[in-house]
């Protein structure tokens, strides 16, 4: 049989973690290291592996049932090479250290089982609750995929060039960095998206580090149906950035 399928063979690369293609991930198991991986992702896979529900402790489920921030992972362990894919979502494999990675959870595809994530709060002038404001930090030594809806942008940030980013289109940023979360509006009018911009709420990061930016305000969740009246005008509650992905795939 001949096909230009047969292009799209299984890569071989070389190390632990690689892509298959820009949308599919490539890990190899060898009995020891287990992956965690967010539930229902594993696309294929060839070898002895077993997955199972990775357990939440108490802390971890009352911060999910708190700020809805958090993961819902199975370990992945045994034998052979297991591939991985979200909605064909761009992936991007990134080495974690002693300075951390802070990232909304939604975007999260996989990860060594030696790093340790927690529910952290980003500072908010005004405390409103929603995309931005609970993140995950993962700290230790290991590596990490992350998601993006197409190839993002990496921006630096110094002690002499503070960005700012859309709240909804932020990935991901080093933890190290100070962040302020805050709306270019005055406080009375706090819930408008800066008129009829259709811009809201931003993060301005300070210090030395990286933010990872995606070029998309938002993963669509699947089936997602935007809402009708002020909530979805302004992007608040179930219509907001945060509701609209609690449906997804991965939850």
């Amino acid at each position: 049989m001949q096909s230009p399928l047969f292009a799209f063979n299984d890569s071989q690369a070389p190390g632990r973690y690689s892509l298959q293609n820009k949308q599919m991930l490539r890990v190899v198991l060898e009995g020891h290291d287990d992956i965690l991986a967010r539930k229902g992702t594993m696309v294929a896979y060839q070898g002895l592996v077993e997955f199972d529900a990775e357990y939440q402790g108490g802390n971890q489920a009352r911060a999910r049932a708190y700020t809805g921030e958090g993961l819902d992972l199975m370990r992945c362990h045994g034998q052979g090479t297991v591939y991985f894919a979200n909605l064909a979502q761009h992936i991007h494999v990134l080495d974690v250290d002693q300075d951390g990675l802070t990232v909304d959870s939604s975007y999260v595809l996989a990860m060594d089982s030696s790093l340790h994530h927690e529910v952290v709060a980003v500072d908010s002038l005004y405390g409103i609750s929603g995309s931005g404001k609970y993140q995950l930090n993962i700290t230790g030594h290991g590596k990490v995929a992350l998601m993006t809806s197409g190839a993002p942008l990496l921006m630096q940030v110094t002690p002499d060039k503070y960005v700012n980013c859309d709240a909804d289109a932020i990935v991901a940023w080093s933890t190290g960095l100070r962040v302020q979360m805050q709306a270019q509006t005055h406080s009375s009018g706090v819930w408008r998206r800066r008129g009829n911009t259709g811009e809201g709420w931003e993060l301005s990061f300070m210090g030395s580090g990286f933010a990872l930016v995606q070029p998309s305000e938002l993963l669509p969740p699947q089936h997602a149906q935007i809402g009708q009246g002020v909530a979805a005008q302004f992007g608040m509650g179930q219509q907001g950035a945060r509701g609209m992905n609690q449906g997804n795939v991965w939850s």
